[in-house]
């Protein structure tokens, strides 16, 4: 099965981008600022960063499976039941948290705006890497020449 795919365009690059270091910049910045103890600010932190590798990888996978190269079922089981984890890890630890209620949606959202950015720049990574080797067999470079 042949999947054609449209080169994304650098407004959308951009909007990733901007989704991913936005919504993890601001989780951390206000991890850094939190009055809570460094063990609590560890545990956010390490559901961030597992987080946006389980997110990558399901769409990974996801995308693997689309263009027909073989994706284990139990890897791809795994990539859902991490991304799962990840979120309700988050959900668990926020829930019990002793922050106000502002703080709780400012992280909830702050951390799935990082996993949709971290999803849509593993996707245009993958949009436009068929575009790239067709730059480089062709004999130009990134910058025209």
């Amino acid at each position: 099965m042949s999947v054609q795919v449209q080169r994304p365009t650098g407004a959308f690059i951009g909007a990733s981008w901007a989704a991913l270091l936005v919504g993890a910049a601001a989780y951390l910045v206000g991890l850094w600022n939190a009055s809570m103890q460094l063990n609590e600010q560890g545990y956010y932190f390490t559901v961030l960063m597992y987080g946006l590798f389980a997110a990558v990888s399901l769409q990974k996978s996801v995308r693997d499976r689309l263009e027909g190269i073989p994706v284990t079922g139990i890897y791809f089981g795994l990539c859902w039941i991490s991304l799962a984890l990840a979120i309700l890890l988050l959900t668990v630890g926020l829930w019990n948290a002793t922050i106000g209620s502002s703080e709780k949606g400012f992280y909830a959202m702050s951390f799935l705006l990082s996993l949709f950015g971290a999803v849509a720049v593993q996707k245009n990574i993958r949009d436009l890497a068929p575009f790239r080797s067709l730059e480089s067999e062709s004999g130009s470079d990134q910058f025209g020449a």
